[in-house]
């Protein structure tokens, strides 16, 4: 087993391009092409988890945090960064992260803290722009259902909860091949009018290179014509944070008391009751200030998230309450979701969840 098998079962789920523009997700020490012993699956890398793992013959760290979050100058051991690095790397330990992009997909972070609140109806709270593109080709007549069942195989086609999305119109199309040609259909040097079909179909940007691939292989003409165009339509089914309902609206302190308690916080920092009860939910793992403003104008009654600043309370005005649970809180079953997807794809290899505590708050 190489280190690519296991990072891109991770990245079939939230592949890099969905990091944000600050993040450093990925392959942050070590070789794609190194073996692996054993995973060992963590929050925050941290010293005391790099010895967990050599104590337990493991060699690659799948982490939520990236231990390298901007440009090291020095390896020297004069911080927590630098000592964990070198001793990973002293002890050829190779450290993945996989951090916004887990975030910002369906099944990912704020997916899971909806899983545990028990919302429904689920949406992301924040949809990316200009992740979308739209395929359009021709194809001949007979031809046209094999090349559409190729797109949809290499991922094009998704719109929502629906697949297999295309729209087609028939229509001529005319070519003349040159001397150094070998026309699919027609003869070389004379005008050839052929019946096609415009297949019309979109996929995020991230699919590109497959959807490409798979036009090319599966297209029937020795040149295939095709145009891509990036859309502006928001993608749905990325980005930032989620929102959802719950099934019996619940007391304002009940519910609060009930996510203290679900997600461990020693407390839950809020702003005034300012709801008679809470129906619509709003996520985000981590620090989710920012989007406050998002939860709040599609109508939440709560925003559940971490990291908030004091003045930043004062933004809720009255209009949502602000539930703080903490970062580490709000994202420690991340390494469920990392453990979840390594055991589906090889559930016969040695994969560990990390027992250190690495939440670097304490509250007295």
């Amino acid at each position: 087993m190489k280190v690519r098998d296991i990072v891109s079962s991770i990245e079939e789920m939230a592949p890099l391009t969905y990091q944000e523009s600050y993040d450093n997700s990925g392959l942050l020490v070590g070789s794609y092409d190194s073996d692996v012993a054993g995973v060992l699956i963590c929050l925050d890398v941290i010293e005391s988890v790099v010895e967990e793992a050599i104590k337990k013959g493991v060699n690659l760290i799948i982490a939520h945090h990236p231990i390298v979050f901007k440009g090291l100058k020095r390896f020297n051991g004069s911080n927590y960064v630098e000592r964990t690095v070198i001793l990973a790397i002293q002890n050829n330990i190779s450290i993945y992260a996989a951090h916004t992009n887990l975030d910002s997909v369906k099944g990912g972070v704020s997916d899971r803290i909806c899983d545990l609140i028990g919302l429904q109806n689920r949406r992301i709270l924040s949809p990316v722009s200009e992740d979308l593109y739209k395929l359009v080709t021709f194809v001949p007549n007979k031809f046209a259902q094999e090349v559409r069942d190729a797109l949809f195989e290499a991922g094009a086609g998704s719109i929502g909860n629906y697949d297999s999305c295309s729209y087609a119109v028939e229509g001529t199309g005319s070519f003349r091949g040159g001397e150094n040609t070998d026309p699919f259909v027609g003869e070389k040097g004379k005008l050839h009018l052929e019946p096609e079909v415009r297949i019309e179909t979109i996929f995020p940007k991230h699919l590109k290179g497959a959807i490409c691939s798979a036009l090319l292989k599966n297209h029937p003409y020795e040149e295939v014509a095709f145009d891509i165009y990036r859309l502006e339509n928001d993608n749905k089914q990325v980005g930032l944070g989620m929102i959802g309902e719950l099934a019996v609206p619940e007391e304002p302190l009940f519910f609060l008391r009930r996510i203290k308690e679900i997600f461990g916080s020693a407390c839950v920092k809020h702003t005034q009751i300012s709801k008679r009860k809470i129906k619509t939910v709003a996520v985000c793992g981590g620090s989710g200030s920012s989007l406050l403003r998002k939860a709040i104008s599609r109508k939440a009654d709560v925003f559940v998230s971490g990291d908030f600043k004091y003045h930043e309370f004062f933004d809720a005005e009255g209009r949502i309450i602000i539930a703080d649970i903490g970062h580490y809180e709000s994202e420690q079953f991340t390494r469920d979701i990392f453990y979840e997807i390594v055991t589906k794809k090889f559930p016969n290899f040695a994969v560990y969840i990390s027992e250190i505590n690495s939440n670097p708050i304490n509250y007295l």
